[in-house]
């Protein structure tokens, strides 16, 4: 061994130990960002996009796997890895030496010294720091999924909306047809003289109303599937086919209201902050554990000039005389404190959303009955009216009134039709009904006490 040794210079031993180091070291490589916006053309660019139009659980599908803030927020969860991995790691020990060359003085060989020492303060709050950071993790998958619980709300919201209001505009074209025929006769009549504006009025007024219902819609339909094209990542011209009827299957209160109680064990975002406040009492015994005075122990040996050695313990110990790391465990209180009012607060708003669109979603119910009772009745009178006017045996005004009466019935069952659907998508967005659930996620179930907050005081 000798000879191989003194076979080897010490420049080349030193450049391969380097060697052998920098080979289970990071390497640097860039990443540059993006150069455009990366949105598809078209729906048919769209992977796993299915043949056909689209129902609205397929859109929930495409948005859960394409929408660039969930592609985004996952890379949330790499960082919440590495981080793991770091709190894993045991912190190094720390290797002293020295070489003092003889300069002058009686001695007659170089003195040298070596040591060899351990933080012991490091490895006692090690395991609720490597704690923390576990449960960090996996409050991170949690809010993924509650981001994508979101997403997904947003998207069948969307759906629904436009596939809803599309189904109505064949009323609304049916209204708007036979309003601006009526508009252009009596305004022909009134240019030969034989109207005047009192009886041309009533239609005039219809016909603009019906316009106007018009251009809301196509108002509110552009605007919807451009956020619905944003949501999948598509450029904002680009039109999604979807199918003709919502596939969004009635709402049964009482099961909701008998789920309500199990919503802390089932929304992703309680889930969340029940983890971060685990982590948060990690942390806060982590700080307490930080109190005990800064200890480093370990051994050193040493030679001097004359050829004495030295070897023996060595002990570095903190005195805490100013710094106890009172305002560490102060800050952990108070932070491990707000995530516990913070919890609360969401509870509360969750049990009372869910609460009030149930209450909401009965009085629609109540409302569309009685609408839905007169609408005969409406239909009926038009009908009649129509026949009357043919014969001459109605005015203008009274007709249109009739007409336009039978019309707005109809827009009105539509419109509650719609406010009905969308609490019923409100609703299901926020028990995740048809979403994946916590229990995917794989997680340890933190208690309805995590953090075991009793132990650290």
């Amino acid at each position: 061994m000798n000879r191989i040794a003194s076979a080897v210079p010490p420049s080349t031993l030193a450049a391969l130990v380097m060697a052998a180091t920098a080979a289970g070291c990071a390497h640097y490589t860039p990443a540059p960002l993006a150069a455009e916006a990366a949105l598809a053309p078209d729906a048919a660019a769209l992977a796993g996009m299915p043949s056909g139009p689209l129902g609205v659980g397929d859109v929930v599908a495409l948005a859960i796997r394409r929408a660039p803030v969930l592609v985004a927020a996952r890379q949330r969860r790499g960082v919440a890895e590495a981080q793991l991995v770091q709190a894993r790691v045991l912190p190094n020990p720390i290797v002293s030496g020295a070489f003092l060359p003889l300069i002058s003085g009686v001695g007659d060989v170089p003195a040298w010294s070596v040591g060899l020492a351990q933080d012991v303060k490091s490895l006692l709050v090690y395991k609720p720091r490597r704690r923390a950071a576990r449960d960090s993790a996996h409050q991170v998958q949690a809010d993924l999924l509650w981001q994508e619980w979101q997403v997904a709300g947003a998207a069948r919201q969307l759906a629904v909306d436009i596939i809803e209001r599309e189904r109505s505009r064949a009323l609304l074209d049916q209204a708007f047809a036979l309003l601006q025929q009526r508009y252009r006769v009596t305004q022909a009549a009134l240019a030969a003289g034989n109207a005047t504006l009192v009886t041309t009025a009533p239609s005039a007024l219809g016909y603009q109303q019906a316009r106007a219902n018009l251009q809301a819609l196509d108002q509110a339909q552009l605007s919807a599937r451009h956020q619905l094209n944003a949501l999948l990542g598509l450029v904002p011209d680009a039109v999604l086919p979807l199918a003709t009827t919502d596939d969004v299957a009635p709402l049964d209160i009482a099961a909701v209201r008998a789920l309500i109680p199990t919503l802390p064990a089932r929304r992703p975002d309680l889930l969340a902050l029940r983890l971060g406040y685990a982590a948060q009492d990690e942390t806060l015994r982590a700080a307490i554990l930080g109190q005990f005075p800064d200890l480093v122990l370990g051994g050193a040996a040493s030679s001097d000039n004359s050829r004495v050695i030295n070897a023996g313990p060595n002990v570095q110990l903190g005195l805490p005389v100013f710094d106890r790391n009172q305002g560490n465990v102060a800050i952990a209180r108070a932070s491990r404190a707000q995530l516990a009012a913070e919890y609360a607060a969401r509870l509360g708003t969750v049990v009372g959303e869910v609460g009030a669109l149930l209450t909401e979603t009965e009085q629609i119910r109540r409302q569309l009955a009685v609408v839905q009772r007169d609408l005969p009745a409406a239909r009926i009178a038009a009908a009649r009216a129509s026949t009357a006017f043919g014969a001459s045996a109605l005015d203008e005004r009274a007709y249109v009134d009739l007409v336009t009466n039978r019309f707005a019935k109809e827009q009105e069952v539509l419109t509650l039709q719609l406010a009905l659907l969308d609490r019923q998508v409100a609703i299901e967005a926020l028990i995740g009904a048809g979403l994946p659930q916590v229990d995917t996620l794989g997680l340890p179930d933190p208690g309805p006490n995590p953090g075991r907050a009793g132990a650290a005081r």
